[in-house]
């Protein structure tokens, strides 16, 4: 398998494990779970997990961490993986899973713009790929929109009976303020995470340990992460992991998610590129509109339908206007490499031209 079905296969993997993870996490906030204990608890698993794989395998080959190093690493947990895991848990519990991914496609958009800002990513709009991208982002976010604020007349799936009879608190949840409110933390979490793409590729580059980098941004995210959680739940019920869906939502989120996905992300973001990744993320919403209309009944709207039509399109849009793009830098690069050769093989020529005309009038001075 070559390296471009590689990344796509990655994709496809952090994408479904993602969809598992708006599931479980919503179902595990609708039955009681404190989203800051849950986040605790995940990291924790996570570390734990990530220790003795990332020891083993990357002890020998680790460069040495530094001061700097070590508090771009802190940094970046904290923002992109702490705060952006608590205010998104608050907000899971808000809406639902169904919204919680298709406010993820806002990622694209911050994404994109904090690339262009740090100067990872360029917005050539004169060009035909340039157009492309933008247009790309303008689908994504119009897609998100609909999907999020534009529900319309409701559509008959062919599988009338679901297999499971959990029912989420979405009606009840729409119909009151805290959807709004939802909406906007979910939107706010996205652009912390958008920061954590970003600037994770920055931190690789001085920190090339992938596994290991990933493991210390779990374990001080545990540490970051109980101390909101001790500050917010005080009362020792609900601290309390049974054989129920919450301790299967944390080992899940924990272990597959945390630690497996975090890994795999950052191996894709340093092969294409953080906008590369974020633009993947309306795969996960597609995988869990599918999810919650079989395993708990949800019901699609014409506004869902439309959403992910957009969403879609403007995914393969942008990815064809990147790939347009990595094709004329590489067309650029083979043309002046060609005319360096080229101007090296003259001036070559006219040496060895004027050499022999150097020696015959040596030969015919006086002197």
């Amino acid at each position: 398998m070559d390296g471009k079905r590689k990344t796509c296969v990655a994709v496809l993997v952090i994408q479904g494990i993602y969809t598992g993870m708006f599931l479980l996490s919503k179902v595990a906030f609708d039955v009681g779970m404190n989203p800051f204990v849950f986040v605790f608890y995940r990291q924790a698993a996570a570390a734990v997990f990530l220790a003795p794989i990332a020891m083993f395998l990357e002890r020998k080959t680790a460069p040495p961490m530094s001061f700097l190093i070590c508090f771009k690493i802190f940094m970046l947990s904290l923002c992109g993986v702490t705060l952006s895991l608590n205010i998104y848990g608050v907000a899971l519990k808000y809406t639902s899973a169904t919204l919680a991914a298709a406010a993820t496609n806002s990622l694209p958009v911050t994404t994109f713009i904090l690339a262009v800002l740090l100067r990872m990513e360029t917005a050539k709009i004169r060009t035909g790929a340039g157009i492309a991208k933008v247009m790309g982002i303008v689908f994504c976010a119009g897609g998100a929109s609909t999907i999020a604020f534009f529900k319309g007349p409701t559509v008959k799936l062919l599988m009338h009976h679901h297999l499971f009879s959990y029912h989420g608190q979405v009606q009840n949840t729409a119909a009151s303020n805290n959807w709004v409110k939802g909406v906007f933390l979910l939107l706010l979490a996205n652009a912390l995470w958008a920061t954590w793409l970003v600037m994770q590729n920055r931190v690789l580059k001085s920190y090339p340990s992938k596994l290991l980098c990933t493991t210390l941004q779990c374990f001080m995210s545990t540490i970051q992460s109980f101390v909101f959680a001790i500050a917010v739940a005080r009362n020792p019920s609900q601290w309390k992991l049974g054989w129920n869906v919450r301790l299967l939502s944390v080992a899940y989120c924990g272990i597959v998610v945390t630690g497996v996905t975090f890994y795999l992300q950052a191996w894709v973001v340093e092969k294409k590129g953080p906008v590369y990744m974020a633009m993947t993320t309306p795969l996960a919403l597609i995988f869990t509109i599918a999810s919650s209309a079989v395993l708990f009944g949800e019901i699609l709207g014409l506004g869902s339908i439309l959403g992910v039509i957009l969403l879609v399109g403007g995914l393969y849009s942008v990815l064809w206007g990147k790939s347009k793009e990595q094709k004329m830098e590489a067309s650029s690069t083979r043309d002046v490499e060609k005319a360096e050769n080229e101007s090296k093989e003259e001036s070559i020529v006219e040496k060895q031209s004027s050499t022999p005309n150097a020696r015959i009038q040596h030969a015919c001075s006086p002197v």
